[in-house]
């Protein structure tokens, strides 16, 4: 049997995971000393007071390497087979983490068969290629051909997302003080992606109603050229204004009921209060990834 495993950073609910017979492991949150497993929490409550917590961002941690071993030495001790899709090495060490407890099973189990892959992204831009992989094996695909088939949805989906502010990344980092002030003051707003593992800027226009406007443009674009084969709402904070855009603007341009989740508070609470939509398309989407192989972001044992 092919056991397929991922993180919680893929945002996937936990009926959906069951449902698809994946395996969830968490990552945690930690606010104000109180620690919160992400794949078990409930992300709406925990969302509702995000705007205080800008003075007091919280922090995340992966899973240990022991929860992983047994993970892993549970499966080879039932003679299974073990597909890993994970969160970009560039938000996480989950990748890394999850390498070396496979390794280390593999050392005391030698027949043990496990492929482990860096999804290069998040939410449900990790998820699409889980649900790829479960996919595969449940059409009877081995397991190298269920990790092609996670490597094909890691190049045909993109994440689009627009923060309500430069507020929480300026607090964490992730721009600089005068960026987020300028931003803020003259109304930038980013519409933002993810590229080779990492957050990167699709455009800068002057309102949010701009940003959210150049998000369904790209999204037409790209379903023009490339077809669609899944798509979800996601959001950070609040669940109202994500629920009416998707009503409003993403479910009439793609003619069907769309989802609308939550994006785990591991990457939300560096982000703040934001909307946005992942969506996989039925071929590769040029400029997904630009660096390098897919057997760069895997390890096969």
């Amino acid at each position: 049997m092919i056991r397929i495993i991922t993180d919680s950073v893929s945002s996937i609910p936990a009926d959906v995971a069951a449902g698809r017979g994946v395996e969830v492991v968490t990552l945690y949150v930690n606010r104000a000393g109180t620690e919160y497993a992400d794949a078990t929490m409930d992300l709406d409550a925990f969302y509702a007071d995000i705007h205080a917590m800008v003075d007091d961002i919280p922090t995340s941690s992966q899973p240990s390497q022991a929860v992983l071993e047994e993970l892993f030495e549970e499966a080879a001790l039932a003679g299974d087979e073990v597909l890993g899709v994970f969160i970009s090495t560039g938000l996480s060490g989950t990748f890394e983490g999850a390498v070396r407890a496979a390794r280390a099973v593999k050392a005391r189990n030698l027949d043990f068969r496990c492929i482990l892959i860096d999804s290069t992204s998040c939410g449900y831009d990790e998820a699409w290629p889980v649900f790829d992989a479960a996919d595969a094996r449940d059409a009877g695909d081995d397991l190298a051909a269920c990790a092609a088939a996670v490597h094909r949805g890691i190049e045909s989906t993109r994440f689009l997302f627009t923060p309500e502010s430069l507020t929480f990344l300026k607090a964490g980092g992730r721009i600089g003080g005068a960026a987020a002030l300028l931003g803020n003051l003259i109304q930038i707003v980013p519409v933002l992606t993810v590229t080779d593992g990492t957050t990167a800027t699709l455009a800068k226009v002057r309102t949010r109603k701009k940003a959210l406007a150049r998000i369904v443009d790209t999204l037409r674009e790209d379903v023009e050229a490339h077809g669609l084969k899944r798509i979800v709402v996601h959001y950070i904070g609040d669940k109202a204004p994500a629920v009416q855009w998707a009503r409003e603007a993403i479910e009439p341009l793609v003619g069907r009921a769309v989802d609308v989740l939550p994006v785990s508070p591991v990457i939300g609470v560096h982000v703040g209060p934001a909307v946005g939509i992942v969506y996989e398309c039925m071929s590769e989407i040029v400029g997904k990834i630009t660096g390098g192989a897919a057997a760069e972001r895997e390890l096969v044992l």
